[in-house]
């Protein structure tokens, strides 16, 4: 019945609405996550933007309960303020989306588990592209359900920003971000801790963001600085185990400093950047108890990239080389290192008096312990009309196996040295419309992948072994819908998006399987950000969630923002009507729940 009520919604919203992006109109929006830079409109591809005027009105403050607003887009959460959360795109799991931070690889070679490790605050984010289907052939491996990019800003003026909130569970949150223009460079500066006792037993988090962004030498050739430094130490209960006897906890830290400059002339533009990524790690079984059972890990990648585009008569080719060095060292997991060398090319013909664009491209990518791989894929568009665009594309991918599906080993479970990469064929069709004021689009998708890496074991009392023997055939559709419009002046905008997924599993003939496949067969979210005076805001967000299982359920969160010159106050209200439901393993998530804010700027 829940699911009747939110597709008859979605169906009598989307007569009216479509993709939904704030004040800055997306054919404005250049899509930087790719190495041919286009226009949103002119990409073949399923792309949402979410910019950082969406951000401002999503009552949220971390981009963990920011992303659960994007259909397709599954965020699995074990706790609040974006402590521990998972990343799935269109069924995909984990270890299967790759995140980046503009356009640097922020993959993690221990476990999928750290992707979000690297989020940033919300403050200093432009925009985020969501890059949907089969995206190896432009990122490489581990992009094998899509992709995040994390545009930061690029500068803040001379400003300070002060920011206090507190709420619920004994939430209290602070942060400083600080913009600076210097004559021949810029800087971004932000520093936040968020804090909480918990909103169930041993759930408490002390979190700490640091983030500098800095351009130097502005009148010759810029180069670009970003560095990041978060901590994190959270009560963990339940996260991994049932046993009410364990009391555990968790401590990670992520780390990234990145210089980046480009080279650019009428018709070729170079991108080098050199890298340094590093995520800490550490897990105790009882928190009080260190030696009883404690997993460390550190996990280094030292990388460097050139990406570049030429623009000739015959169209825009763009090509890449990647190289970086991972090193580990786990006392779990053992001392260990790879190497990794990513080739990419493709070009864009256009034809048919520029009416139609056709982009054929691979990747080679060469592993040390897994040789070498290529991901072919081809992306096609026809323009009907300047505002209408239909588009298609398919593309192979893959990912390798992590360290922690190879090596990891408790009482129980085993990893699997002899693991083989996840292998997948994946395509869309699509079309999108877009206009300031009315932007829509819709795409059918299928996913046939074989080799999934399982746990499973044939006698109960045995531990879990990592094994490729599942073959899934993923296949659904979305649609998203946004629109802009004004009531006495003042900006509205509503916006929807659904989408339906369905799995066809193998029949696996074990006795014990860990993982059950387990995806938002439906997902619809919407947003109303109203104006109802001149500087007072609005925010009504409603996501329902059907999962695969059975299990579903629907959340409401709120939000007003009241802005001055110098002031912005915001109250948010998380799961108002206290919904009781759970996103990934063992543990419920929060009641009902409020944060105040004040925010300051000088």
């Amino acid at each position: 019945m829940k699911t009747k009520f939110a597709f008859t919604l979605f169906i009598l919203s989307a007569l009216f609405t479509q993709a939904q992006k704030g004040k800055q109109t997306l054919d404005s929006v250049i899509v930087t996550s790719t190495r041919i830079d286009l226009p949103f409109k002119e990409n073949s591809r399923t792309i949402d933007i979410i910019s950082s005027e969406d951000i401002k009105n999503s009552a949220t403050n971390n981009i963990a309960d920011l992303l659960q607003q994007v259909a397709g887009v599954d965020i699995r959460r074990r706790g609040t303020a974006g402590s521990q959360a998972d990343l799935y795109i269109r069924g995909g799991s984990f270890d299967q989306t790759l995140l980046l931070i503009d356009g640097i690889k922020m993959d993690d070679a221990q476990t999928g588990h750290h992707t979000m490790n690297a989020a940033l605050p919300i403050e200093v984010i432009e925009r985020i592209e969501i890059i949907k289907g089969p995206a190896a052939r432009v990122f490489g491996q581990n992009a094998f359900t899509g992709a995040i990019n994390i545009v930061t800003k690029k500068n803040l003026n001379n400003s300070v920003s002060l920011n206090m909130e507190t709420g619920s569970f004994g939430q209290l949150n602070g942060s400083v971000t600080v913009g600076t223009e210097l004559e021949n460079s810029s800087h971004i500066i932000h520093i936040g801790k968020l804090t909480s006792e918990g909103y169930r037993n041993n759930s408490d988090y002390d979190n700490s963001n640091y983030f500098i962004k800095s351009v130097f030498n502005k009148k010759e050739q810029p180069i670009e600085m970003i560095a990041t430094f978060f901590d994190r130490n959270f009560g963990a209960e339940n996260f991994y185990t049932t046993n009410p006897t364990f009391n555990e906890y968790e401590e990670t830290q992520n780390s990234l400093i990145a210089f980046t400059t480009t080279f650019n002339n009428n018709k070729l533009k170079i991108k080098p950047r050199v890298y340094w990524k590093r995520n800490q790690d550490m897990f105790l079984l009882r928190r009080d108890e260190p030696s009883f059972f404690r997993n460390f890990h550190v996990t280094d990648k030292m990388g460097a990239e050139v990406n570049a585009s030429y623009t000739s008569k015959a169209g825009v080719t763009g090509f890449g080389v990647d190289v970086s060095k991972i090193y580990i060292r786990s006392n779990n997991l053992g001392n260990r290192n790879r190497f990794m060398a990513n080739m990419f090319l493709e070009h864009r013909f256009k034809l048919l008096n520029d009416k139609l664009d056709v982009t054929p491209g691979i990747a080679v990518t060469y592993f040390s312990d897994f040789k070498f791989h290529a991901f072919p894929g081809i992306d096609v568009g026809y323009k009907l009309t300047n505002n209408f665009k239909l588009y298609g594309n398919a593309g192979y991918t893959y990912r390798i196996p992590t360290y922690t599906d190879l090596f990891y080993s408790d009482p129980a479970t085993i990893g699997n040295a002899n693991l083989e990469p996840e292998e997948a064929l994946s395509g869309e069709l699509g079309a999108k419309y877009i206009t300031p004021k009315f932007t829509g689009g819709f795409a059918f998708f299928y996913r046939d992948a074989s080799k999934l890496i399982d746990y499973v074991k044939e006698v109960d009392t045995d531990p879990f072994m990592a094994t490729n023997l599942r073959d899934l055939y993923t296949k659904g559709f979305e649609v998203n819908t946004s629109y802009n419009f004004k009531i006495n002046n003042l900006n509205q905008n509503l916006s929807v998006g659904y989408v339906f997924l369905e799995d066809e599993v193998a029949d696996l003939n074990l006795n014990f399987s860990r993982y059950s496949i387990n995806s938002l067969k439906h997902h619809f979210t919407s947003r109303l950000s109203t104006q109802l005076v001149k500087n007072i805001n609005f925010n009504v967000i409603y996501k329902h969630a059907e999962r695969t299982e059975g299990l579903s359920y629907n959340v409401w969160d709120t939000s007003i923002v009241l802005t001055s010159k110098l002031f912005e106050f915001t109250a948010m209200a998380s799961n108002i009507f206290d919904a009781e439901y759970i996103e990934t393993g063992f543990v419920p998530m929060p009641p009902s729940n409020v944060l105040f804010g004040l925010r300051y700027n000088f």
